[in-house]
Formats: structure tokens, sequence, C-alpha cells
């Protein structure tokens, strides 16, 4: 028989891939890059362990496509960060891979010029591009981790992830969580099953051994230690918000019950602002409260905002010499819809005000 009636019978073609330490030699880590990252680690690390009465807010784009427009808002971010740093740690939200239910963009990395071009190693090399410029701002970036390939050729330089609402079922994402370096963030599933996530918490603190790829790009086995720094992420779903005071204490009880850290972050945007982005605000506002109200296991919160609000269509048609990116409106989503950088603004440095006032009345009673 011939062999190749059994073989890639589905695959129209292939081709061989940088490997991580041939990329990180063409974009090295700097040490004030480095450093920014293991500061950003620490902090939420310390957050996450009480020791550190901040809280994280992970804000930026729903994801990025333009490396322009997203460190052009990087720069916005880290002076506002700066200024609410007493109460707040900003970390960016720089999201390269995008789930998708059916089909669609699948992120830079996946297809960095949005045309269907599927340019992978160009988008790994923007990617990394990108963080290290951001890292260098003093400023520290979240992502989230869907192939489990790409964190071999950035994770250092990034000092939080999550595993996203349709992945978190996943066995091959709790054995990754299981052994990345940063903390990670674990959501509720779509329909808003919170047990998933905490079935995917308690799995990726216990050690894995599983398939991947070293720096040099050879399949090896890795046995991981287990994650301490895994968190639950409240995204609601199923058509119902889930940060209400009533399963904040709910999910809190059952964490405690599982010997688990009881520590929940709330993405403001997802099922818990019905996708309206306009809702995030009082989202926000009311997580401020319930933490300015004494719900101690409210420590994190995620954002999303770009340049310029709400969100545009990838042009279809690549018939013409004009680059997608060209046809695009600057600082504007191609994904989900987006809060504008003055309402973002203006939403963190109430939550600061909040914060600090309610710290001030705590010390003069």
């Amino acid at each position: 028989m011939d062999i190749k009636k059994l073989l890639d019978t589905n695959i129209a073609s292939s081709q061989t891939l940088v490997t991580p330490i041939e990329l990180k030699k063409q974009i090295p880590l700097s040490e004030t890059a480095a450093q920014t990252v293991l500061d950003g680690r620490t902090a939420i690390q310390n957050i996450l362990d009480g020791t550190d009465n901040r809280k994280f807010i992970i804000v930026g784009p729903c994801s990025i496509h333009d490396p322009k427009a997203a460190l052009e808002y990087a720069k916005r971010l880290k002076k506002l960060s700066d200024r609410v740093q007493d109460s707040l740690l900003i970390v960016m939200r720089v999201y390269f891979e995008k789930p998708r239910t059916t089909v669609g963009w699948k992120g830079l990395i996946n297809d960095p010029d949005l045309d269907d071009s599927f340019k992978i190693e160009k988008g790994l090399q923007v990617a990394r591009q990108l963080l290290l410029d951001i890292a260098e701002l003093g400023l520290p970036t979240a992502t989230e981790t869907l192939d489990p390939i790409t964190p071999r050729y950035i994770s250092e330089l990034i000092s939080w992830s999550a595993i996203g609402a349709r992945t978190i079922e996943s066995q091959t994402h709790r054995e990754m969580t299981s052994g990345l370096s940063m903390p990670v963030g674990l959501k509720n599933s779509t329909d808003g099953n919170v047990k998933v996530a905490l079935d995917a918490l308690l799995s990726s603190r216990a050690p894995h051994s599983f398939l991947g790829i070293s720096e040099q790009g050879e399949v090896s086995i890795f046995t991981t230690k287990g994650n301490p720094y895994g968190h639950i992420i409240l995204r609601g779903g199923g058509g119902k918000p889930n940060y209400d005071p009533k399963t904040v204490k709910e999910v809190t009880s059952r964490l405690k019950e599982l010997n688990l850290p009881p520590r929940l972050v709330v993405d403001c945007s997802h099922g818990n602002s019905n996708k309206n982005h306009e809702l995030q605000s009082s989202v926000l506002e009311n997580i401020i409260q319930q933490i300015v109200d004494g719900q101690n296991a409210l420590v994190g919160m995620m954002l999303e905002s770009n340049l310029y609000e709400g969100n545009q269509p990838i042009p279809t048609n690549f018939s013409t010499k004009v680059s997608v990116k060209d046809k695009l409106a600057y600082g504007v989503s191609v994904t989900d819809k987006c809060l504008g950088w003055n309402e973002t603004e203006r939403i963190i440095l109430a939550a600061y005000d909040r914060l600090e006032s309610a710290m001030k009345e705590l010390c003069n009673v």
C-alpha cells in the first residue's frame, strides 16, 4: 500500500518554523524589559498572597492588530499607571491569539497581515518585538495563552496570563498552566459554569507531564511542579453576569472549601457587560464598591479598551495592493467593541480616587 494514503491526507502544505531560541537571538530580552516583567509578576503574586493591598487591572485592546497603535496606547497607559500606582497595579492587555467559536481572524500571531496569508513566523516576530517595546517602557503585560507552542517564543516577556472560557476544560491548557512561570487567571466557561474553572484551578496547581517543544524546537517531555498562582476569573455567561455580591461570596466559599486561596478577578466585559462595552464602567464601579465594603476576595479587574471606542470589521476584499491595515481606522478594535481612551482614563482614575478615599477613612477610624 502507498503510505501516502494514510498520512497528511488533509494537509495542504507545511513549512519549518524558526525555533524559539533563534527568535530570541533575533529579538533578545533586554535587562530593562526583564526587570519590568519580573517586577510585574512579583507584584501580582504579592497581591494574590495578600501582602500587597493594591488591586490589579488588566486593561487594553480586545486584541492587538496594529503594533503602532498598541505602542501609543501603552505610552498613555504607562502615564496613567504612574498616577494610580499607590492603589492600583496597571497591566496592559496584549492579546495576540483569539479563540473562535467557528471561524474568523485568529489574531496577530496567526495572521499578522489580516488577509488570510497566515505568516505565523512574522506574527511571532511582531508579537515579541511589541512585548519587548512595552516592557522597556516599564509597563507589565498580560495575554491569553491559547496555542501551547506559542509561550516558548514570548512567555518571558509576559507578567500575567489567562486561560479563556473556550479552553478552560482543555486538559492541554490545564497542563500548560501548571508549568507557566507567571500568575494565570482561569475563566469560567461561556455558559457561566464556574465549576469547570474550579476544576482547572485544582488541576493547574498539581504536577503534570506532557509533550511540548524545547527552546531548540525539539519535541520534549515536560514535567511541571504545578502553578501556585492560578486564580478564578468571573466573566459571566449564559446570558447572566456573575460579579454580584451573592455570587462572589458563593465562589469565595467554594474556594475555601477546596482549600484554595479565596482570590477572584472580575472581567468587566463579555458576559458581565452583556457584550455592551459601555456597561464595563458600571461593572467596574460595582466591583470597587464591593472592595470598599470589605470584600477582600476581589483582587483584580479586566477591561477591554482601545485608543478609540467601538470596533470595526476587517475588510474581506484582498484583491487590491493596499494592505488591509491601511483600510482600517487607526486605534479601533477589529474584534470586540472597546471603551475609548478618555472613558478608560476617567473610570480608572475614579476607581483610584474611591479606593484612596476609603483607605483614608479607614485610617481615620
